[in-house]
């Protein structure tokens, strides 16, 4: 029997198809202390993990591990040098969430565009004759947006921005110039170069020492002063220093953040305070019908991996 443990609760569908095969037992644990998770992984042949932290002592004291499970499609949480050294595969709910994060963005582009909670506070606070005063708000229609990242989440992301009758630009390097074009999009060869016209920047790269702060005060400082900015990717691809100095000189329009550099954020973070960026949780992927494929997708993998048939899609290649 194999034993796998669950680190930090996933939707209880997950939990009924580990249940439903007596091939494995299970543990879920929500404690993510260094010292715990050692003493609870030495014996487990796979581990599911959300977002915290998995870190090469945790793995170094598994005895038999041999596939990390990871609830979602960034991995930055994982040790990767040394899962590759202990020949332990990674995988990730690749098919998951994409729908779900893209219509989070739309919603976020449309409420900084909108000025949603602007307008919700005017009339709750009772002001609705002073609606003349309040500043106007923006169309999406005809309007350029750039997609950094072109996977699954932009892929979806794309078929929402083209109903809203956008221009869509797709940055990724990986990505063919024709597979781009027969989604709708337009190929750029240059982030930074294409950013400055842009109305929209939508952000789904990973985070790495090429990204890191690839969004900072001199390139948002480029940009048109009605661009949005939105990063449900990964904290950090963002500086979020400059980007509160650039909305605050007016540099931009707004900016949407479902991630953070430090999550939670620290409390004297600026961005807390700022008007003109709306914020969320990290729950871009937070739909009961995200959450429920994600769970048995994460099981399913571990699964599928020991019964050898675990697509090379969701495989990360370490």
């Amino acid at each position: 029997m194999k034993k796998i443990l669950i680190i930090q609760p996933i939707h209880q569908e997950g939990i009924k198809l580990l249940q439903s095969n007596s091939e494995y037992e299970f543990e879920v644990v929500e404690n993510i202390e260094i010292n715990f998770l050692k003493n609870k992984i030495k014996d487990c042949d796979g581990v599911s993990i959300r977002t915290a932290k998995l870190s090469g002592e945790v793995i170094e004291a598994a005895n038999n591990l041999k596939i990390i499970s990871r609830h979602g499609v960034g991995y930055d949480n994982i040790d990767l040098n040394v899962s590759k050294k202990k020949n332990i595969t990674l995988a990730i709910t690749s098919t998951a969430n994409a729908v779900a994060v893209a219509e989070h963005v739309m919603f976020m582009i449309l409420n900084i565009s909108k000025r949603g909670n602007m307008y919700d506070d005017t009339v709750k606070s009772g002001k609705f004759n002073e609606r003349n005063k309040l500043p106007k708000t923006v169309e999406l229609w005809n309007k350029n947006i750039l997609i950094a990242g072109f996977g699954r989440i932009g892929q979806a992301l794309i078929k929402r921005c083209l109903g809203f009758e956008m221009n869509v630009f797709v940055y990724d390097p990986y990505v063919s110039k024709e597979f781009i074009e027969r989604q709708g999009g337009k190929k750029v060869e240059d982030l930074s170069e294409a950013s400055k016209n842009m109305d929209a920047v939508s952000l789904h790269i990973p985070l790495n020492n090429e990204t890191k702060n690839i969004i900072n005060y001199e390139l948002l400082k480029s940009m048109k002063k009605n661009c949005i900015i939105i990063n449900a990717a990964r904290g950090g691809i963002v500086n979020e220093i400059d980007l509160d100095r650039a909305l605050n000189e007016n540099l931009i329009f707004g900016a949407g953040l479902d991630v953070f550099e430090t999550e939670p954020p620290a409390e004297n973070n600026a961005l807390l305070k700022n008007k003109k960026v709306f914020l969320s949780p990290h729950t871009a992927a937070f739909t009961e019908e995200c959450m429920t494929r994600m769970g048995k997708e994460t099981i399913q993998n571990i699964f599928d991996f020991f019964e050898g048939s675990l697509e090379n899609s969701k495989k990360v290649k370490l």
